[in-house]
């Protein structure tokens, strides 16, 4: 099965060892020099709609990756879950 990396935003993340839900897939963590993906980021939920920060974001290690499907990818993460603030980094001025 090939899969883009926006392709990646369309598939679920469950935790094999609790079965949780954790949620969509916003962004990778991708080692440019070696070529290869460290992460996949999976964002916390959100408060008030969207409108208030909520929970840091789940960090998903490329290593913790057991399966990937069509729409789901399978992960097994010990506990507890974890969670970072996601770094902005500044629009490119072009």
């Amino acid at each position: 099965m090939k899969c883009c990396l926006s392709d990646l935003r369309y598939k679920e993340v469950i935790n094999m060892a609790t079965g949780q839900r954790l949620g969509y897939v916003c962004d990778a963590e991708i080692d440019l020099d070696e070529g290869r993906v460290l992460a996949l980021i999976v964002p916390g939920q959100r408060k008030m709609g969207g409108l208030l920060a909520g929970e840091a974001d789940y960090v998903l290690p490329w290593s913790s990756i057991t399966r990937m499907g069509e729409d789901i990818i399978l992960a097994e993460v010990g506990e507890p879950q974890p969670r970072r603030p996601r770094e902005r980094k500044p629009p490119l001025l072009g």
